[in-house]
């Protein structure tokens, strides 16, 4: 697990649950036909069910209920038999005064989220409900308090969503964030959702609490309300944990509250009273039945997943055991696929993890085939060309594409000779005698930086024609 934040005495440990709210990308809301569709026009993708007037019955959407199931598979939550209830409480932005959600029975329970690093967050529950509208408060600081008046969208009243809502398990920052990523990852690579933070298509309740290092128990927690980007998020976790160390250093403690960020002021804000459970009046939606997933049909949704960015890392690791770090950033990108078939068009994975992670970090880089980038490597790898030259290939076969071996003649790219190469370093040598006494006598980082010398004068007197690993090697081995 990752360890503490600096910002914490080392006395003190982070305890966060996070509820991630998702809008998934259906045509239609989740109990009518009216465009689920971002940027409209305020009030123009409603109709009396969403309003909630008299008389108007709910039609559950069938896509949502399957998006939903995906999501909660891609998690590895079993999909359980579920029923819609209504949750009561004041609303202003929901007309008919409550949300339809789920609660003692929802549709996916108990699963987990992996993430880069080797970790695993638990995942209580990831259950279906509609959205809220939107109400802008106008004047003042934009919060109701100050607010001149108040304006009410319901154009995302009804929206579907899955809220996924981890366990306690998150200790730091950093792990918050990779598991907000890698969540956002998984719903695009199933196409359940765009979950665009910026749009408000995915939104973060961070749950933060504190604890004594070693203990188990969970003490009171405040929610941070909806965060909208993931460095926001680190942050208000960030000031709220330090907030409680600082109430519970000078005897007080925290109250159970919901809490808002203030992005500005680099402070989270008091919202209202945290209600339970009861609180809410939960009951039984009486006009929808339940949902009874068969097993025929949780099966076929397990057939139809691709393959999640975990499986993706863990396909680039076994190529490449010693680029864990490379095979995370390279399936972000969405690379991976090109990586794969170019190890298996002969190049060595870890000599290309490395390439394509420092050097293929452009949006357009449909040029570069597979069977290039393996030409290319393989020239590397042979000592044709030096990582320079090599990058300098590689960013023409993202421009124009083309085949490596043509391109690296018409730039006037031609291997040094081994014995053109010793004579330089040879040269150099006689040249600085107390750079290579350094070097030498020097410690470990005394002889890093001393080659780093070296090689630099060896690419300058080559314009960077020299292989840096073969100067290296010269090197050590002259100094016994």
């Amino acid at each position: 697990m990752i360890g503490h934040e600096p910002s914490l005495p080392d006395d003190w440990e982070l305890v966060v649950g996070l509820e991630v709210h998702v809008e998934l990308a259906t045509k239609t809301k989740l109990f009518c036909g009216c465009a689920n569709q971002f940027s409209s026009e305020p009030n123009t993708n409603v109709c009396p069910t969403c309003l909630g007037l008299p008389g108007s019955l709910p039609v559950l959407n069938g896509q949502a209920v399957a998006f939903a199931m995906t999501l909660g598979r891609a998690l590895g939550c079993e999909v359980r038999p579920s029923v819609m209830a209504r949750k009561n409480y004041f609303y202003p932005d929901m007309a008919k005064d409550f949300q339809t959600t789920q609660y003692d029975q929802p549709t996916n329970v108990d699963g987990e989220l992996r993430l880069a690093d080797g970790s695993v967050v638990g995942i209580e529950r990831a259950h279906i409900e509609e959205d809220a509208g939107k109400t802008s408060h106008v004047g003042g600081g934009g919060r109701i308090g100050d607010a001149n008046y108040s304006l009410v969208d319901y154009n995302r009243a009804g929206v579907p969503l899955v809220e996924i809502v981890s366990r306690p398990e998150i200790r730091s920052v950093e792990q918050a964030r990779a598991y907000v990523s890698e969540l956002r990852n998984i719903l695009l690579a199933i196409g359940v959702s765009d979950a665009r933070m910026e749009e408000g298509s995915l939104r973060v309740d961070a749950n933060v609490s504190v604890r004594p290092t070693g203990s188990q128990e969970l003490r009171t927690r405040c929610e941070i309300k909806n965060i909208n980007s993931i460095r926001s998020m680190g942050r208000a976790i960030e000031y709220e944990a330090k907030r409680h160390v600082d109430l519970y250093a000078s005897g007080e403690s925290p109250h159970q509250e919901t809490r808002h960020w203030d992005e500005d002021g680099g402070r989270t804000t008091p919202g209202r009273s945290k209600e339970d459970a009861e609180d809410y009046r939960y009951f039984q939606e009486p006009d929808l039945v339940p949902l009874v997933p068969t097993a025929e049909e949780v099966a076929a949704i397990d057939e139809q997943l691709p393959m999640l960015p975990a499986q993706r890392r863990h396909r680039l690791t076994q190529l490449a055991p010693n680029s864990a770090d490379a095979a995370t950033i390279v399936v972000e990108r969405g690379q991976d696929d090109l990586v794969v078939a170019a190890v298996a068009a002969g190049a060595d994975a870890e000599r290309l993890l490395t390439r394509v992670q420092n050097d293929l970090a452009v949006d357009d880089w449909t040029k570069v085939d597979a069977e290039g980038l393996a030409a290319l490597i393989g020239m590397e790898t042979a000592g044709e060309l030096t990582a320079t030259q090599t990058k300098q290939v590689l960013a023409e076969l993202v421009n124009h594409g083309g085949d490596p071996r043509t391109i690296a003649e018409a730039l006037g790219f031609e291997a040094m000779s081994d014995d053109a190469l010793a004579g330089l370093v040879d040269g150099l040598i006689a040249d600085h005698p107390d750079e290579w006494n350094r070097f030498v006598a020097g410690d470990e980082g005394e002889r890093r930086k001393m080659q780093g010398f070296f090689t630099g004068q060896i690419m300058k007197a080559t314009q960077g024609q020299a292989d840096g690993r073969a100067v290296a090697d010269l090197l050590n081995g002259r100094a016994g």
